[in-house]
Order: structure tokens, then sequence, then C-alpha cells
């Protein structure tokens, strides 16, 4: 290691210490870097300037980020859930499964977790304590059921690892989508086994003849995962046209159709977005500029011969690397994990023969479970934050979810088919 990498990892990690947001961080510590090896600090901002703007692929994020604040901020999100109720509120532990339901068809929408857990999630909380559920149980399902967001498409991190390693988003969005379907079943088997252990109460099921009225109501927000996808895969628009789609889309439906929407809270949907959009705009910049001295040192080479020389187990390098991650997720972002640390291990992979839309899956996976993972697990601040649940209460109750996501991340690593079975129907050849 040189001393001006040093130097720049050393008032990285002392920076993050001290509470400095990790952009910053990054952006500061690439500095110090430059400045001790003599070279222009203009470097910095060319390559900030032609990854942002040479990047046609990141524009599907404030795309899909527009796109979750207009379905939150109108009636969908109710209509949603009313359908939910409908369908698997009837069982034990029926608001649980109501929660994940959801999850599920709001992730088709918005494509991020913190999206997911903000806005659906805070109503479902609100329905699930009423009910007499420990709130600090209704929080941690919420959070967990939230990590789905990101895996069904769309996927904003799975926008930011195509943009890392090259990979089509097409098929990171179809590889998302079988492992989204088995995380959301093992939370529905463990909140099974919870409510039938602890007794919970049986909710007053929905006469079935309201079924179709519900289904009515919600039908037209059901149909914006279908429109996504046969987008992108019929070949009709690309996944960053196809995310100006569901903005639209988005707009359309809860301003014309469902009438829920009014200027006002459009330009509160817009500004918000346009905040969210510059913090991740802020992220992606500093570790651009994070990886150009990364790839300067030339640390992925040198990290891929170390592993080819040792002639490691391709299977055993990619179960050492999520162990990594998921420690690294306890204490840091997914946006951050994914754009500084995937792409150390990117040339790694391909020496290996590691399929890089099932790694890039696997991870995503991995980082998700990281924001639920205490003591800094982002999902769990932000539940605590718009619900005021304590945050000792959510811990409490997120380990046993934590456990079987663990071990759907497991199944996922150990048979690479749960990821690649629906891409390779698609023509994927990797």
């Amino acid at each position: 290691m040189t001393t001006a990498f040093f130097l720049c990892l050393l008032a990285l990690f002392a920076l993050a210490a001290i509470g400095t947001p990790i952009a910053l961080s990054m952006i500061v510590a690439a500095i110090v870097y430059l400045f001790v090896r003599g070279q222009d600090p203009g470097l910095a901002a060319e390559q900030i300037i032609q990854g942002l703007y040479d990047s046609f692929v990141l524009l599907a994020v404030p795309l899909f980020i527009v796109a979750a604040n207009i379905m939150n901020a109108g009636t969908i999100s109710e209509r949603l859930l009313s359908f939910c109720v409908a369908v698997v509120g009837r069982f034990r532990g029926g608001l649980g499964h109501v929660n994940i339901v959801a999850s599920l068809i709001f992730s088709g929408m918005s494509g991020s977790a913190v999206a997911d857990a903000a806005g659906i999630g805070k109503i479902i909380i609100e329905m699930m304590t009423k009910s007499r559920y420990a709130p600090g149980y209704a929080a941690a399902i919420t959070a967990a059921s939230a990590t789905v967001g990101p895996i069904i498409p769309p996927s904003i991190p799975m926008v930011i690892y195509a943009l890392v390693s090259d990979q089509s988003i097409g098929y990171l969005f179809l590889g998302g989508i079988l492992p989204g379907l088995m995380m959301g079943a093992v939370l529905m088997a463990m909140n099974s086994y919870l409510a039938t252990r602890r007794q919970f109460a049986l909710e007053d099921p929905v006469p079935l003849s309201k079924l179709p009225r519900l289904t009515v109501n919600a039908f037209p927000a059901l149909l914006m995962p279908a429109i996504l996808l046969y987008g992108i895969y019929g070949g009709v628009t690309t996944p960053t046209e196809a995310a100006a789609v569901a903005a639209a889309y988005a707009l359309i439906l809860a301003a014309l159709f469902y009438r829920a929407l009014t200027w006002k809270n459009l330009y509160a949907i817009l500004s918000a977005s346009a905040r969210s959009s510059a913090a991740v705009g802020l992220v992606i910049g500093g570790a651009l500029i994070f990886n150009y001295i990364v790839a300067s040192e030339n640390i992925p080479g040198k990290v891929a011969g170390a592993l080819v020389g040792m002639d490691v187990d391709p299977l055993l390098f990619l179960l050492a690397i999520n162990v990594l991650f998921l420690l690294l997720g306890c204490i840091l972002d997914a946006t951050t994990l994914i754009l500084v640390v995937v792409p150390l291990f990117i040339p790694a992979c391909r020496q290996l023969g590691i399929d890089l839309v099932h790694f890039g899956v696997v991870i995503i996976v991995n980082t998700m479970i990281g924001l639920i993972t205490p003591p800094y697990g982002i999902l769990l601040f932000v539940i605590n934050a718009v619900t005021g649940i304590k945050l000792s209460a959510i811990i409490r109750e997120i380990w046993t979810f934590l456990a079987v996501l663990i071990l759907a991340l497991l199944i996922m690593i150990l048979m690479p088919d749960v990821v690649l079975w629906l891409p390779r129907q698609f023509g994927y050849q990797g």
C-alpha cells in the first residue's frame, strides 16, 4: 500500500467515524490522495462529471424515486393495502401477511426499500398496532419485508450495480424475481410460525363478495409492474425509458384516475425527489472518484491475482465475500457498498468463473439484509423516525426475520439457478 493510499483510507475512516456523510468523506479522502500524489484535483471533478453525465443508466434512479414518491403521496398505497387485506388478511397473523404481500407488490413500483418502509410501511404499522400487535413486532416485520423492495424489479441498487459491473439491467431485473419471491415466502412462513406460537388474534375476514370491487380499485396500480416488465423484455423500452414510463404512469394514475394529487402535493413530491436524487448522486460522485483511486492503485488486479495464485474455490470465495458484506452491512449503507466495495471483487469473480448476474443479485440481497442488521441498519432508524416506536423494541423482534433472510441468501449462493433460471429463459448466456 502506498503512502498516498494509506492516508486516503485514514482520512476516509476518520471522517466517517466522526459522523461525516460518507459521500463527503470519500470526496475529501480523494482530495487527500491527489494532493499527496501531486496530481491535479481537477481530475476528481473530471471523473465525477464523466461518470455521472456519460451514464444513461443513472437517469433511471431519479425517475424511480419520483414514481415511488407519487405512489406514496396518493391513495394508491391504501388501495393496494385494502386489496392485500382482502386476499391474505383472513389467516392467523393476517396483517403480518398483508405487510409482506403489500411489500412484494409495492416493490414492483418503487425499487427502493426506504420508500417502501416510509410509505406503505407506516400505514400498515398503524393498522397492526390498532389490532393489538406488539409495536416492535409490527415495525420489525415491516423493516424485513421492505428489504424485498430492491430485489423484485424495478431496483435502484441493480441499476447502480449495472453501472459498476457493465452487466445488463434487464437480466439483473429478471434474476431478482425468484429470489424476491423466495424472500417473501420465508418471511410469511416465519410470520405464520410466530402467529401460531404467540396466538395472534384472527382478523375479521373481508367478505369474498367485496373482493371483485377491491381488485378493480387496485388493478391500475397492480398493472405498473406488468407494464415495466413488458416494456423492458418486450423490447419496447430500455430500462431507463421504462423508469420514465413508471414515473409518468404513476403521475397519471394519482392525478387523473384516482384524483388524489394536488399541485401543492406534486410540488412537494418533486422537491423531495430532487433532494433524494441529489443525495444519491453525491454518493455516486464520491464513489466514482474513489474508484478512480482504487484503479490507480490496481487493487482489483492485485486481489484477482492473489486469489488465482491461491487456487481458491469459487464457492468458498463467494461464501467468504458474503460474510464480509454481511459484516460491512452492519455499518455501511447499500449504495456505498455497491459503488466502493463491489468493484474490488468483480475482476476476481471473472477470473474464478463466477457469473456476474448471480453475484450481483446475491450481493444486493446481502446489502438489503444489511439495512435491517443492528446496530446501524438504516431501515430500523427510518421506521423508528416515522412511527416513534422504540429502537430497542424493533431490534428485539428483528432477529428471527434476519435469520430466515440469511437462510434464503445461503440458498441463493448454493443454488445459482434460483437467480439464473429466469434470465436463461430470455436468452441469457452467462
